[in-house]
Order: C-alpha cells, then sequence, then structure tokens
C-alpha cells in the first residue's frame, strides 16, 4: 500500500532529513533506515539491513530520487560519510545517445541539489555540534529552509522526532526492551504498519490549518501527512488504511517466438482498449 500511493507519487520534496535507527536482536543487530520530507512531515520510507553499509544508504536514497521531481531540494543527514557518496549517485540522469553513437550513456547530475549534514561529537562530557554545507550554495540552502521549516537554522531534527514516534510505537526498537526482533521481515513489516497509520491516519498538530468561520470566530482544521502532501484528501480510519485494495499491475502477455496466436491476439486487444 505504501508502495502505491507513497512511493509511486512524483513531488516537489524541497527538503528531506534521513537518518538510521539501531535496532536490538537476539544475536547481532538490524539497522533500519528512515526518510521524511520536512515541510508535510511526510514519511519517504525505509530500509531495513543487518549492516550499516553502502547497500543500506543506497537503497534508501534510490527511494527519495524515484519519488524526487527535478526541483531545488536540501538533503539533510548525519555525519555519516556514505549519504554523500549515495545522494550523488543517485541524483544523476542518464543522458541518452544521438545518432550512431553507442556505449554506455553519460550521467548527468541533478542541479540546485544541496547536501548538508550535522556532526555531533562528544567530547569531555561536552557535546559539539558542526554544521555544513557538503555540496550547494548557502543562499539555497537557507532559502529551502525557511520555505520549509518557516526559521531555524541546518538541522536533522525533523527525522529524529520520527525516530522517536517509531521507537514508541513499536516496541522492538525501544531501547530497553524484551521483545528483541528476530527476522528482518518482521522488523519491515511493522516498520510499513507504523509508517502507513502515520502517513494516513494521524493528524498532525504542526499542520493543521486556521479557518474562519465568520462572526463565530474560527476553528483549526486537521490534516495527516498524506492530506498535507496531496497523496490524501481526508483523513483515514484504521479500518479504511487495512481493508484498502492496490489495483494490481496491468497485464502482460508473455513473450514467445514466433507470431502469437489468434487467441492471445484478442486478449491483447481486450485489456489495451
Amino acid at each position: 500500500m505504501h508502495k502505491h500511493k507513497v512511493e509511486q507519487a512524483q513531488i516537489d520534496l524541497q527538503q528531506v532529513q534521513a537518518d538510521e535507527i539501531k535496532v536490538k536482536k537476539a544475536n547481532g543487530y538490524f539497522w533500519m533506515a528512515l526518510a521524511i520530507m520536512v515541510s508535510t512531515r511526510l514519511w519517504l520510507g525505509g530500509v531495513v539491513s543487518p549492516h550499516r553499509d553502502m547497500d543500506l544508504i543506497q537503497a534508501l536514497t534510490n527511494k527519495i530520487r524515484n519519488m524526487a521531481l527535478c526541483r531545488p531540494l536540501l538533503l539533510a543527514v548525519d555525519g555519516l560519510g556514505s549519504y554523500v557518496s549515495a545522494f550523488r549517485n543517485s541524483f544523476r540522469t542518464a543522458l541518452p545517445h544521438w545518432g550512431s553513437e553507442k556505449g554506455r550513456p553519460q550521467l548527468v547530475s541533478w542541479p540546485n541539489i544541496a547536501i548538508v549534514q550535522v556532526v555531533k561529537q562528544r567530547q569531555d562530557g561536552e557535546l559539539n555540534i558542526t554544521r555544513r554545507i557538503v555540496q550547494g550554495g548557502e543562499e539555497m540552502v537557507h532559502s529551502l529552509i525557511r520555505k520549509t521549516q518557516g526559521q531555524g537554522m541546518i538541522n536533522t531534527a525533523f527525522i529524529e522526532r520520527l525516530n522517536a514516534t517509531f521507537r514508541q510505537r513499536l516496541n522492538s526498537l525501544a531501547r530497553r526492551t524484551r521483545t528483541l526482533v528476530r527476522k528482518a521481515q518482521t522488523l519491515e513489516a511493522g516498520m510499513y504498519v507504523i509508517g502507513c497509520l502515520y502517513n494516513f491516519c494521524d493528524p498532525h498538530h504542526s499542520l493543521r490549518l486556521k479557518l474562519s468561520v465568520g462572526r463565530s470566530g474560527y476553528r483549526w482544521v486537521q490534516r495527516t501527512p498524506a492530506i498535507a502532501a496531496g497523496l490524501a484528501d481526508h483523513i483515514w480510519t484504521t479500518t479504511e488504511l487495512f481493508n484498502f485494495k492496490v489495483p494490481l499491475p496491468r497485464w502482460q502477455p508473455p513473450r514467445k517466438r514466433g507470431r502469437p496466436s489468434l487467441a492471445t491476439q484478442k486478449l491483447v486487444e481486450k485489456w489495451c482498449s
């Protein structure tokens, strides 16, 4: 359901923050990488892996790339260096060949992509925070921050709040728990359940709108992240979410050698009409 409603959408993301959660299991750890769209608080998706490596980060950045429109975009992460390389690999487009040219197409980086990092280090009992711009101009970075946050500075506060929401609602993510994760599939299923409930069913306090009601004053219109992102037109109930039917993919005839039979041709014409 998340892949159908969220990951297939094309959105002007403006600012995205990403981070990972370390999850305990019986004999080790899992890593769960998450991403959030700051302006609408929309959870964009996540990836689960037993290792905090380049494959985990690259899979998450590819999800962000598939949803993003080619617009000015700010990407905010922590001090993990893999994010910078993964973002630069993902946000590229293959330039098609013209004429008789052959070989691998040239990959062109997207313009107006800014990458910032918030590096936290604790030394002698003091927490030192360094904010740095890895890619992009300072003017564009501050412009996107004002547009998506209203005010503030370079930060990863929004993804950290989302991490806290997931830890609160999924007991296996708590820092001290007896319900340890045993399988990656179970953790991934729980992640999508919590994420879909957060996106479609839970009104977010910071997203509410003030609606004037004439002389009687005003009232607040509650919105979920999916409503703010234009992916839903009302607050979903839990029953509506779990009863949602994902449409089947369009049928494609099997590839066979030779001329297709008349029955196959009629079936293709029926489905394509």
